[in-house]
């Protein structure tokens, strides 16, 4: 029996079986979007897992036809609208410490990614040592539709897919199967759909905390499928050549003259995604992918917190309350970007992003020493 991971709240439930303990994100209507609630359980488990000697596995999964669809965004720019920008200041800041422990965690983490896996989602599997894609499994970050960034540490992990492909799946908010997932490195491990159980079943005997033997246990229900024709990662030359350019006008040129000789609708797709994100948004995106190359995983988190909280002030834009509003509340589907125009962003305000915030009541955010600086990215291109 599965049962809440706080007594407060059932949004998180834990099942117990030997050593291994279920974590299960259980807000099946929200498509599991994780809540304050939802942050804090995980938060307290993984923490008192990690010192637990009888637990040596923890598994993460969703309830119903997703793994988790991001954060609760629209509660956070609800709750900035009515109280203070401090309270998306505190939930980002607890989310990104449970990324950062995530990432750093001393025991193996196996995440099942069944149906959709964005944002958030992506923040409590991706930095894990296992993620299990399979055939319905749906990532993507779609942060620059909303006036946001790629966050939780996804700078960091975008960086490090092959070539320029994390800035072209970052800043277009492309939608990746579970196929690409594993080729470019996202995903460890592809397993299909009904096996997934005999899988979970086989997880829940484990009695050891050795990477290798979980690892060996997943090989046995895993697959290799193969990328689709029409997959983006078949033309990888090209992203690499369009999206290693300096600028968000440049991509934007540079895949314009492409388009006209290459097969298959990814091109214009993201062309056309890219001309309705928020400029603001891209231009911060691509600068912070392009420091996470160099940077730890806290350091990315560090960095992005400071950007988070000048993106829930308000300081230089307020894009996120006008993509909140257009895609999540009115659903008119046609937010006004102020500035409206990438030539209108200039270096010096993106620069500002990632400056600390002028409040004599902020904080960076300060993580705690760990042993790790974050999971290596292994592509099976």
């Amino acid at each position: 029996m599965a049962s809440p991971a706080t007594a407060d709240s059932d949004q998180v439930l834990v099942e117990a079986n030997g050593s291994t303990r279920t974590l299960i994100l259980n807000r099946p209507r929200q498509l599991n979007a994780l809540s304050s609630a939802m942050v804090t359980g995980l938060m307290k488990c993984f923490t008192s897992y990690e010192e637990d000697n009888a637990v040596k596995l923890l598994v993460v999964k969703g309830n119903g036809r997703a793994f988790c669809a991001g954060g609760d965004v629209a509660e956070v720019a609800q709750s900035i609208n009515k109280d203070s920008w401090k309270y998306g200041a505190d939930f980002f800041r607890t989310e990104f410490l449970l990324n950062y422990i995530i990432a750093t965690y001393s025991k193996p983490q196996v995440s099942l990614l069944t149906g959709i896996v964005m944002g958030g989602g992506a923040g409590v599997s991706i930095h894990g040592r296992f993620r299990v894609a399979t055939e319905n499994t749906v990532f993507a970050m779609p942060e620059t539709a909303l006036g946001l960034f790629p966050d939780i540490g996804a700078s960091y992990f975008l960086s490090r897919l092959p070539g320029f492909y994390g800035e072209y799946v970052g800043l277009t908010g492309a939608r990746l199967d579970g196929a690409e997932m594993l080729a470019c490195g996202l995903a460890t491990h592809f397993v299909h759909l009904n096996r997934m159980s005999l899988l979970e079943v086989s997880l829940k005997k484990v009695d050891a905390s050795d990477p290798f033997a979980i690892c060996g246990i997943i090989d046995q229900f895993s697959q290799q499928p193969s990328l689709k024709g029409s997959s983006a990662l078949n033309r990888l030359e090209i992203i690499n050549k369009c999206f290693s350019k300096r600028t968000v006008e440049e991509i934007i040129s540079s895949l314009e003259q492409e388009a006209p000789s290459v097969a298959g609708e990814w091109v214009t797709v993201a062309i056309q995604s890219l001309r309705k994100a928020s400029p603001t948004s891209l231009k911060i995106s691509l600068a912070s992918i392009r420091e996470g190359r160099l940077q730890t995983v806290g350091e990315c988190l560090r960095r992005e917190y400071r950007m988070v909280c000048h993106v829930m002030r308000g300081d230089f834009s307020r894009d996120f309350f006008e993509g909140c509003r257009a895609i999540l509340v009115d659903k008119d589907r046609n937010p006004k970007w102020m500035p409206p125009s990438l030539g209108q962003v200039h270096d010096g305000v993106v620069e500002k992003y990632f400056s600390k915030v002028d409040d004599p009541h902020w904080e960076d955010l300060n993580l705690p020493a760990r042993l790790s600086h974050g999971r290596r990215i292994v592509p099976k291109l």
